[in-house]
């Protein structure tokens, strides 16, 4: 069972004869460990503050039946990674898949809630953490005046929290960017041709952040952590 934030997605999934239903990340009606397992893919990086992404977790979490696994990915700060370039750097001058949605978010499953009773204790911690985090270590320069910087598309990131655009198919771009792509089933050409360009916050998490957030939680095991093509990945268990 899949869900979404977009109506559209989850109409293509019904299309297709799956099953999937509209919700949000932070509140899934879904009854506690009732899953085998849970999937949230190019989800968590999506959420402005560190207590919104440890809620997403912890509701992940309260999904999952004991001994259930979930797998998580978020995009990874670290896109060039013990000296190799990640897909999303190398797709740069690439040539079909310049118009590609960005291959970390193609498969979006929203699987989380906010939180329960530890919710002051998780958001201390979760404070803690995001001043641990912000140091030298991971390259990401501070924002001074709150305004976030906007990422150029196929290059590595300077900041941790940012807006990455998102160009609808038919708009104007120069011959050499990469752009993302969304069909818009049957607008016209005008309208096409006048489509805004978005702009997606993102949080890229360095490395052992993703573990880091994990390992906080009581209720779940983390089997294991790694690298994955520009992402961190994290794999868990519902102790």
């Amino acid at each position: 069972v899949g869900c979404d934030r977009s109506k559209n997605l989850v109409d293509i999934c019904g299309e297709k004869h799956f099953q999937a239903f509209v919700c949000d990340a932070l509140s899934v009606p879904i009854r506690s460990g009732s899953c085998d397992a849970c999937i949230s893919i190019a989800v968590i990086h999506h959420f402005s503050t560190a207590e919104r992404r440890l809620a997403t977790i912890r509701e992940l979490a309260r999904l999952l039946r004991p001994g259930g696994t979930a797998l998580i990915y978020v995009w990874a700060m670290e896109q060039e990674y013990k000296n190799q370039k990640s897909k999303y750097l190398k797709e740069k001058n690439g040539s079909k898949n310049k118009d590609r949605e960005m291959n970390t978010d193609i498969a979006q499953r929203p699987l989380n809630d906010q939180g329960s009773d530890n919710s002051s204790q998780d958001s201390a911690w979760s404070d803690q953490l995001l001043n641990d985090l912000k140091d030298e270590s991971c390259g990401a320069k501070p924002v001074a005046d709150f305004r976030l910087p906007v990422h150029t598309n196929r290059t590595s990131f300077h900041s941790q929290d940012l807006l990455v655009p998102w160009h609808l198919k038919g708009g104007t771009k120069k011959k050499e960017e990469s752009v993302d792509t969304v069909v818009v089933p049957g607008a016209s050409k005008e309208l096409q041709e006048l489509s805004p360009v978005f702009h997606r916050y993102y949080h890229v998490f360095c490395e052992g952040e993703l573990e880091a957030v994990c390992r906080s939680l009581d209720c779940v095991r983390v089997q294991k952590s790694y690298y994955d093509q520009g992402n961190w990945c994290v794999i868990l268990e519902k102790l």
